[in-house]
């Protein structure tokens, strides 16, 4: 029943309660406790609850609430379409209920608290219906329209506060997701180069690009790089599970075709309306040949000495998520020493006021075999500039090292403890490429584990920071820099000097400079010949 008006002061009161442009100011959580609050008092209410959707589920999920707070303790969950809240989801506008009576309530919190009157209102976005408002009494009370209005204010302001807090969770999720699965370091290999480049869209949110390097027990090296359809979280968890699902599968055996079908059954069976294009490719261990599948991505880019980059011309099957009755298909490609492959998203080569084939032109035109280091940062340069992306960008360069070719190892890693492990692997497995003799090696590696390891307990304290390592060889010297950007503590303890007397002894020329911005040690080391 709806009954008249208060007076035009009492409703300048109410609307000025809650529109107070103080309330913009408050942290989301406390916005919704003010508001619930004011509204309670205002409306002399006795519970007040916001219960938001989760549109998956199809449920209203309790949120918020004030008199009756266990509704959100309890986790309470209120089907679309039932009860008293269902029927304001559903329905999409404010329900009155004057006399509650079992048939009108499914929230069993509210039949044992004995609630008697009730008035809800939608939470709208635009159009859709994204959760519902509601108050309640403990005696019997007569709503009107003025009461309904306020109350759907008060939704207003709710649904934006929730949109943002919505829209600033998940962006903070899906960057926590997608720098977590990222490769946090390309494997050093003695036959290949590897360099990779990621840039979210302009506004700074996260779809669903990732590439993956990753070894074989059989000593294969897969490489991967896809792009799942949408933005934000959503395309965020489905990317991370495919590159879950894809390694596991690429374990199980087969070449990249099987590989992909499987994980199409798979996104077909679980991910069902996810679609997402995949190109996956397996190189043997001599890097001299790569098996590749295409689930409808962009062509690699080929770039080989003394010949024109071109797109490589791969037979491409459909993206996963999309009915395909026919076998996926698998291409070998060869590679020359010192050629260069490309893996890219349509975000690079895609942009406002630029044609895909534009994109691709370009492309080709910047990609010449050369350091994928140094590649990439032209490939970025030229084709994204000082314009921010439209869309995620994702790049993967790969070259084969012409034989007997030693390249600079160089290494960027957090100043912890459990990186000093990684640096000595890489140390190694770069030693191995060279004429250094076991003595050689070992005198190395004592060297720069000693600079890496004062950089990690000097340079920065508890906030952290990197240690940077760089290695070339100059026949018949290894030059090494070790550098940090922290300031360095005094030594705790005695006899700490120890350290430094012994990278004297094991290096031919050690010079240590500290600066204002941090500390670089430079070490030079003479090989005494060939590995015996």
């Amino acid at each position: 029943m709806v009954v008249s008006d208060p007076t035009a002061n009492e409703r300048l009161r109410r609307i000025e309660s809650v529109t107070d442009v103080a309330l913009a100011r408050l942290k989301v959580e406390d916005l919704l406790v003010e508001l619930l609050d004011r509204v309670r008092e205002l409306l002399r209410a006795d519970t007040v609850a916001v219960l938001l959707l989760n549109e998956s589920r199809q449920e209203l999920v309790a949120t918020a609430a004030r008199g009756l707070e266990e509704e959100v303790y309890q986790d309470t969950r209120i089907p679309v379409g039932k009860g008293f809240a269902g029927r304001i989801a559903a329905e999409g506008r404010p329900v009155i209920i004057d006399r509650v009576d079992h048939s009108d309530v499914l929230n069993p919190i509210l039949r044992q608290k004995r609630i008697r009157s009730l008035l809800g209102v939608p939470v709208l976005a635009g159009d859709a219906v994204i959760g519902v408002l509601h108050v309640g009494t403990l005696t019997d009370r007569a709503f009107h329209q003025d009461d309904i209005n306020l109350l759907q204010l008060v939704a207003d302001r709710v649904a934006l506060a929730t949109q943002a807090r919505i829209s600033q969770v998940e962006r903070t999720a899906a960057a926590a997701l997608q720098r977590s699965l990222a490769p946090s370091v390309l494997p050093l290999l003695p036959g290949l180069e590897l360099a990779a480049r990621y840039a979210p869209n302009e506004e700074g949110g996260v779809g669903g690009d990732w590439y993956d390097v990753f070894t074989l027990p059989s000593g294969w090296l897969c490489v991967v790089i896809g792009d799942v359809v949408g933005h934000g979280l959503r395309a965020a968890v489905v990317m991370g599970r495919l590159r879950s699902a894809l390694r596991a599968y690429a374990l199980e055996g087969g070449g990249p075709a099987e590989v992909l079908t499987r994980l199409d059954r798979k996104v077909q069976h679980f991910e069902p309306g996810a679609m997402a294009t995949v190109l996956f490719g397996q190189f043997d261990p001599s890097f001299e040949r790569l098996r590749v599948s295409s689930a409808g991505h962009l062509a690699p880019v080929l770039a080989v000495p003394g010949q024109p980059t071109t797109l490589l011309d791969l037979p491409t099957d459909p993206p996963l998520g999309v009915r395909f009755g026919l076998r996926r298909r698998t291409s070998t490609v060869e590679l020359e020493p010192g050629a260069l492959l490309g893996l890219y998203t349509d975000g690079l080569v895609e942009r406002r006021g630029r044609t895909l084939d534009e994109g691709l032109d370009v492309l080709c035109d910047v990609v010449v075999p050369g350091p994928p280091e140094r590649l990439c940062a032209d490939v970025m340069a030229t084709l994204v500039g000082n314009q921010p992306p439209d869309d995620d960008i994702t790049l993967l360069l790969m070259r084969r090292r012409v034989d007997n070719e030693i390249v600079p190892l160089e290494l960027t890693l957090p100043a912890a403890p459990g990186s000093l492990r990684d640096i000595r692997r890489a140390v190694d497995r770069w030693l191995a490429g060279t004429e250094a003799t076991p003595t050689d090696a070992a005198d190395l590696q004592l060297v720069i584990g000693e600079a890496c390891s004062n950089a990690v307990e000097h340079a920065y304290g508890a906030r952290g920071g990197t240690v940077a390592l760089r290695m070339e060889l100059r026949p018949p010297d290894v030059f090494a820099t070790i550098s940090d950007t922290g300031s360095w503590r005094p030594p705790r303890g005695r006899n700490r000097g120890r350290g430094t007397m012994l990278m004297q002894r094991c290096s031919d020329e050690l010079r240590v400079e500290h600066g204002p911005v941090g500390t670089t040690v430079f070490v030079r080391r003479r090989l005494t010949g060939p590995a015996s």
